[in-house]
């Protein structure tokens, strides 16, 4: 069963998040799965924080779009630089998502075999329920295997790699953020299991009070 916690502020979310994050790798989980986006950004700055062996852990990536490492989109460039640059964990798997969607997901479903099941998973969410590059409706939804190629993804650029949902709900511990009002129909319906952030069963959702609008009234808070 999922948990929700309301939180209030953006900044509130990032920091509960953070802590999740570095007790479980406190308390053992050696792989760690990096997302996209600004709350997950803070929450990586905070994490750089905190008393961690980051000489244990090794880093992945939820999904990548298909750019240079070094190009504004890249997610990894994001984590470097809120936290890759920060720390020095084990081992950095990026997604080599610039060699194509396909290339890039065939290399790695090969990373994640050898590191699967994955122990602490972030994700966030997009105002149509998405999460990781698995959108509402897409094909790559339904995927088989551990990480699959995504084209003509409804919000751009285009193409991606990104962990499929098997992968996703296989994990040992999911962790999604959302924040804002723009967040606050995909939280309602990810409640519902409407949209793919929803389809995870027992992730541990943070969420600000703005993230929080759509919900019932009587199930704010944890639960």
């Amino acid at each position: 069963m999922d948990t929700f916690t309301v939180l209030d502020s953006a900044e509130d979310v990032a920091a509960a998040a953070a802590a999740d994050v570095a007790q479980a790798l406190r308390e053992g989980a050696r792989s760690l799965v990096l997302a996209g986006g600004s709350t997950p950004r803070r929450c990586h700055e905070l994490l750089s924080e905190m008393e961690v062996e980051w000489g244990r852990v090794s880093i992945l990536f939820g999904d990548e779009r298909c750019v240079r490492p070094d190009h504004p989109d890249s997610n990894y460039l994001m984590a470097r630089e809120s936290l890759l640059d920060r720390v020095a964990p084990a081992t950095v798997y990026r997604m080599p998502a610039e060699l194509g969607p396909d290339v890039g997901a065939e290399l790695y479903a090969r990373v994640v075999a050898a590191v699967a099941p994955l122990d602490v998973v972030m994700l966030g969410v997009g105002e149509d329920g998405h999460t990781a590059s698995l959108f509402p409706g897409h094909p790559g939804l339904k995927a088989t295997g551990l990480a699959v190629g995504i084209r003509n993804s409804p919000k751009p650029p285009p193409e991606r790699v990104t962990l499929t949902l098997n992968v996703l709900q296989t994990a040992r511990r999911v962790i999604i953020v959302a924040t804002g009002v723009g967040k606050a129909d995909a939280v309602a319906r990810a409640k519902r299991h409407e949209v793919p952030s929803g389809m995870i069963g027992g992730a541990r959702w943070f969420i600000d009070r703005a993230a929080a609008g759509n919900l019932p009234s009587p199930r704010r808070g944890e639960g």
